[in-house]
């Protein structure tokens, strides 16, 4: 997966999956881009003795992400079941980003419709506008002068994406006028803490 939540054939191996319900028509192409608005990041190590089984026929077509930045700016958050420590940190922020006590009770499913929203605009992503000194660590943006080239934002410098891994940083002006390439409600996320780890 692209941070522009695009589905790419590539030999480059992702360090988390993903998962946005079952994606193929009867004959085994890919016919949707999701089903469904639970997008999810998963685990690809063993957990509690099961192994990680991929494209389970009728049950979900599995997506790979380079890291969880990645993930975040194709609009998934953490699974609650195989990630379940990172899931529940990501809800403690995503309250503190929403402006709730850390301690509220809000529904997966809350998350989900919220998130949906923000991801796409009819068939296509959704994208908004943020100067790079508005953006926290772990925000995916592009730049007017090169709309196809993925930016992760981390420690001040840009890190143009690529499946195979990021390339060499360049350092922007703050005042760098961005398209935002991660959904509202997830840069407010990073922005209140959460913290993913790019492979940088």
């Amino acid at each position: 997966m692209t941070p522009f939540g695009h589905l790419e054939a590539t030999s480059a191996r992702g360090t988390l999956m993903g998962n946005r319900g079952d994606l193929h028509a009867p004959d085994g192409t890919i016919t949707r881009h999701h089903a469904g608005k639970a997008w999810i990041c998963c685990t690809l190590t063993e957990k509690n003795g099961r192994r990680v089984i991929f494209d389970t026929k009728g049950h979900y077509t599995p997506l790979f992400f380079l890291d969880e930045a990645v993930a975040f700016a194709a609009g998934h958050r953490p699974c609650g079941e195989c990630r379940r420590t990172d899931f529940l940190r990501f809800k403690r922020h995503f309250n503190r980003a929403t402006h709730r006590p850390d301690d509220q009770f809000v529904p997966a499913h809350e998350i989900d419709a919220l998130l949906h929203r923000e991801r796409l605009d009819g068939r296509t992503k959704r994208l908004h506008r943020a100067t790079l000194a508005h953006l926290p660590d772990g925000s995916f943006f592009t730049t007017d002068p090169a709309p196809q080239t993925p930016l992760l934002l981390w420690q001040g410098k840009a890190y143009p994406w690529s499946h195979a891994g990021y390339g060499t940083p360049v350092t922007l002006p703050d005042r760098t006028e961005a398209t935002v390439l991660t959904p509202p409600t997830l840069v407010a996320v990073l922005r209140a803490g959460y913290a993913v780890a790019p492979q940088l």
